[in-house]
């Protein structure tokens, strides 16, 4: 079925014309096409809106997406290969983990594909916005952009630490993240000690509640979604025992906008953190 359909892609591709190949994408491409809501944000900030052909639909919903106000005015994808092939672009981004059917797909009929990993530290999330602008042919606007992040950086080390309170984050489905994440550079970033990196877990892992109920954080961050749907894997956010946590330790809302995709808003997310991490007068509750 694999070999039918690449084939059908094939005939498809040589009646309307041909895409641009590996070998002679041009240094700026004119239709870039994204298929991860992460390498959407970096496009969009990159790129001209005039050489952005479409971004995923995900991008264009201000609840969890940063750049959804000039997502709105680009055509959206569902990640499906005819959307793609559609656009005719010369350029394909997509994120290393999504949307791999189609990916393998515009590949094997030589479509022009880069794909992006997931960046574990604030350097690693430097290179990959230096490595999207050379793609984009954008190195300017990547440089700037990185000088501004490095600006509020600098702004928010200036800014006095609490004596290191131990958090820890609680996702969607009892999910938390330890050492080795983007996340756990954030809290270092924050002057927090994270207790899922104490407690053994790399990168992303479960977390029973009795052993968030039972532990000696000082700060609970629930990764939530402002005004987003119901759902089964949210539920855990809203147990009645987090509520009655509130009564020992900090519980801070912070919105997975911030924090889902490596690029400036990391930086709202350490600044949000260092606000709620400071100690609160007393007789005045969190």
């Amino acid at each position: 079925m694999r070999r039918l359909a690449a084939l059908a892609l094939g005939l498809w591709l040589a009646a309307s014309g041909g895409l641009a190949r590996a070998d002679d994408a041009p240094a700026q491409p004119q239709r870039i096409v994204s298929l991860n809501m992460c390498t959407d944000e970096l496009v969009l900030r990159l790129a001209s809106p005039k050489h952005v052909a479409s971004v995923t639909w995900l991008s264009q919903d201000p609840r969890n997406a940063n750049m959804a106000a000039r997502a709105l005015v680009i055509p959206a994808n569902h990640g499906l290969v005819e959307e793609v092939l559609a656009y005719k672009p010369d350029l394909v981004v997509a994120g290393a983990y999504t949307t791999r059917a189609t990916v393998a797909l515009l590949k094997r009929v030589g479509v022009t594909v880069r794909e992006f990993g997931v960046p574990r530290t604030l350097a690693e999330m430097r290179a990959q916005i230096r490595d999207m602008a050379v793609l984009l042919g954008e190195q300017q606007n990547g440089e700037e952009l990185i000088a501004a992040i490095d600006a509020r950086l600098a702004a928010l080390a200036d800014r006095p630490r609490p004596a290191h309170p131990r958090a820890i984050v609680l996702r969607p489905n009892g999910f938390t993240t330890g050492r080795g994440s983007l996340v756990d550079e954030i809290l270092t970033a924050a002057g927090l000690t994270n207790l899922a990196a104490e407690l053994g877990i790399d990168n992303y892992g479960q977390i029973a509640l009795e052993t968030v109920a039972l532990g000696k954080a000082d700060i609970l961050i629930l990764n939530t979604t402002p005004d987003g749907p119901p759902s089964l894997a949210h539920e855990i956010l809203h147990h009645p025992v987090l509520a009655r946590l509130g009564d020992r330790l900090k519980l801070v809302a912070l919105p997975s906008k911030l924090w889902t995709c490596a690029g400036p808003a990391v930086i709202d997310a350490i600044e949000l953190l260092l606000d709620r991490a400071a100690p609160t007068p007393a007789g005045n509750r969190p």
